[in-house]
């Protein structure tokens, strides 16, 4: 029952709760403007609920709280923030927001509202809609930072989601928001989201993982403690002023630890961080930080190799911090970052902290930020390649670090880590790009593919007669480049295809037959090309005989091409009665035999997992687990090829699957665990590749098994070998 009073009370303290937080940042008519978009978003929303039940204004007041209370945005975000939805959801138009709440709210709403929305429509239309966004960034980056508070509520709040949406929205969030919230300095929304993405895609992992840090935790406080007192009375008597922090590290960046490392979660060493915060003037900060370090350094023993200095030079997000991994007295590493307040309001809150220090005069010049935050203006500017494309070069720089090098005069160019020469030349200037035929770094010849190093002195070797080929792209890194490559490309495939057009209209002619479509359409289905461009530029490139085409295509073809129209219409029927399209594709049961689907090679799941269908552009149908990496970019790319799958009991099917042992080496071990493969469980094994080196061995064993259960029978079996330490599945 929805008592109206209990439902009223809750928004007003919601709002409360807002206001309060707003507070120490409101000048003179701030509270009143702030009320009137409360109201106005109250009576929009009066009638509508969300999934879970709960009246539909909280949603807004959330987002508007995250805004102020996570980012440290003003009021004009926090109005924005509250109407994000009004126009999309009602009568309300623009141009009333405008004249209620002026042009900077306005403004950011009409970008807010061009990005709304879980894209069902496919991939062009959802890859536009991403390139909208980004095309708001460069306008106002407040558009992306409360799309982002917005994304990360709908995140804390999927559970009340059917499953196949949990799937797609934190796919979606994992392939582009949780990048973005990295790229613009937002460590805590970025860790936050990978750990959510986490929890609805790989439940009992993440309960796993999080169960082990709880168990922890008293443990974990106690070493911190006596960690930190000796530092802590030694701070105080050099007269700093600071605090010390400690926590955990995300949940999802332990996994990636132990997937990445291949250890278990006890062989995590640097398990969580403690955090130096000092209260420095902005003059002293440096000197501060590395006085510090020193201080720990006199206590515990540092890692040579793990000392990363970004106080002297910054990450390009902004992110200013000292970091260093010492030993500890019970011989734990463990790793320490010592920061200032304005660093650690930067390491939190992103690009919002940058603007309010920059504004407030303690920034200095263009940070590294706003040069990427400008480069991304540049490629939405100068790219016309399909928004997919565009999606997947833009994305690849969200998460990349820096290469600094030089121009032969010693100007600073600051590249992509792992960039090459071409990417250099592009940087410089198209035309010296394109006509790139070598470099020079620090005097000696390389080629375009020599990866730059930090410090590295390159000069660019041109000629009038070098042209761009494809195989160029295997190493671009920078948008800019493989931008321009594409386009050279498809401008010189183009002037190829109208040669090929013009050599096959002068073929025919010499057939005597007519240079009509139905006759251009038979060549395509006989030599069997995507496109009428294609079998044009074939031709022109030899890849097609110009004499291969004869009388005899145009005749007999002609059937041939109907029947395969036929197939098409048919194919899709067999789809329909399938049921493709149908609410749960049911693998294994009598409807699908195995030729109708197959078991995608990147992720090899098996019954029990947690799977999804994807329909691919032949028809049939692909099964990924739902933590496939793969899985991510298709969930959040081809929403409506997305296919809600579960396994039925199939006990006579076998699937191929890698289990990883470690142990210590002994006489016959092999023989013990082929035994219990073979023997015990019934289980057929393909492959087993066993290293062993200095009394320790590593192994891979790839075994066809019946579903999930029967997997972990075998893999506690094996665990129970003399001499087996681990034993983990592996992709």
């Amino acid at each position: 029952m929805i008592d109206p009073e209990a439902e009223r009370k809750e928004i007003l303290r919601h709002y409360r709760r807002l206001l309060r937080y707003a507070k120490p940042f409101l000048k003179d008519n701030d509270a009143k403007i702030i009320k009137k978009a409360f109201n106005t978003s109250l009576e929009a929303h009066k009638d509508m609920r969300r999934k879970s039940g709960e009246p539909y204004i909280l949603h807004p007041l959330a987002v508007a709280q995250i805004a102020v209370e996570e980012i440290g945005l003003g009021t004009t975000s926090i109005v924005a923030a509250l109407l994000h939805d009004v126009v999309e959801d009602t009568e309300m138009e623009i141009s009333d927001v405008e004249r209620e709440f002026g042009p900077s709210v306005a403004k950011i709403i009409e970008g807010l509202t061009k990005i709304s929305g879980v894209f069902d429509y496919g991939t062009s239309q959802q890859a536009e809609n991403f390139r909208k966004m980004l095309l708001t960034l460069s306008d106002d980056v407040r558009v992306i930072l409360i799309k982002l508070a917005d994304r990360l509520h709908n995140m804390r709040t999927l559970d009340s989601m059917p499953r196949h949406k949990q799937l797609k929205i934190a796919s979606e969030t994992m392939y582009l928001y949780a990048p973005l919230a990295h790229r613009l300095g937002l460590y805590a929304f970025k860790s936050e989201l990978e750990d959510l993405y986490l929890k609805y895609t790989d439940t009992d992992t993440y309960k796993d993982i999080s169960n082990k840090i709880r168990q922890t935790r008293s443990a974990r406080n106690k070493f911190i403690k006596d960690f930190t007192s000796p530092i802590e009375e030694e701070l105080r008597k050099y007269g700093f002023k600071f605090a010390i922090k400690g926590r955990p590290k995300s949940i999802y960046s332990i996994l990636k630890k132990i997937k990445k490392q291949n250890i278990t979660f006890d062989e995590i060493y640097d398990l969580f961080a403690i955090r130096i915060i000092l209260d420095v003037p902005l003059e002293n900060e440096k000197a501060a930080c590395w006085q510090v370090y020193s201080i720990i350094t006199d206590f515990y023993q540092p890692s040579p190799d793990r000392l990363r200095d970004w106080v002297n030079t910054p990450k390009a997000n902004g992110y200013e911090s000292l970091h260093t991994t010492v030993m500890s007295r019970s011989g734990q590493w463990v790793e320490v970052q010592i920061r200032t307040k304005r660093m650690d309001e930067i390491a939190e809150r992103g690009y919002a902290a940058h603007w309010k220090y920059k504004t407030e005069g303690t920034g200095s010049g263009e940070s590294g930020l706003e040069l990427w935050i400008n480069k991304v203006r540049d490629m939405l500017e100068a790219n016309n390649s399909d928004a997919l494309e565009f999606m997947d070069e833009f994305r690849n720089n969200l998460f990349v670090e820096e290469v600094f090098v030089f121009t032969p005069k010693g100007e600073l160019i600051i590249l992509p880590d792992k960039a090459t020469a071409l990417d250099f030349a592009f940087e410089i200037h198209t035309h010296i790009g394109l006509q790139c035929l070598g470099a020079k770094v620090n005097q000696k010849l390389v080629p375009l593919s020599y990866k730059l190093k930090n410090g590295d002195q390159v000069e660019i070797l041109t000629s009038q007669k070098q042209k761009p080929n494809e195989e160029w792209l295997q190493y671009a890194v920078t948008s800019k480049a493989r931008t321009r490559i594409k386009d050279a490309l498809r401008e010189e495939r183009k002037n190829k295809a109208e040669q090929g057009k013009a050599m096959l209209v002068n073929r025919m002619g010499q057939l005597e037959v007519a240079d009509t479509q139905p006759n251009i359409n038979k060549l395509q289905a006989y030599f069997n090309v995507p496109s009428v461009q294609d079998l044009y530029y074939r031709i022109a490139t030899g890849y097609i005989d110009i004499k291969s085409v004869k009388e005899v295509i145009f005749s007999a073809a002609a059937e041939k091409a109907t029947s395969m129209l036929e197939l098409k219409t048919f194919d899709k029927e067999v789809q329909k009665i399938r049921g493709v399209n149908s609410d749960m594709l049911v693998i294994g049961e009598n409807t699908l035999n195995m030729e109708d689907y197959k078991v995608a090679k990147c992720c090899n799941p098996i019954p029990g997992d947690d799977v999804f269908g994807f329909q691919t552009e032949d028809g049939g149908i692909e099964i990924h687990r739902t933590t496939c990496k793969r899985g991510i970019e298709l969930m959040s790319n081809y929403g409506n090829r997305i296919i809600k799958a579960k396994w039925t009991d199939q006990k006579e099917l076998a699937f191929l699957a890698g289990i990883r042992i470690k142990g210590t080496d002994r006489v016959g071990l092999v023989n013990d665990l082929t035994k219990v493969i073979s023997t015990s469980l019934k289980v057929n094994m393909r492959s087993i590749t066993i290293d062993s080196n200095d009394g320790i061995f590593e192994g891979n064993i790839m075994v066809f098994v019946n579903d999930t259960g029967h997997l972990d029978k075998l893999m506690q079996r094996m665990g129970r070998v003399p001499g087996v330490l681990t034993v983990e599945r592996f992709e």
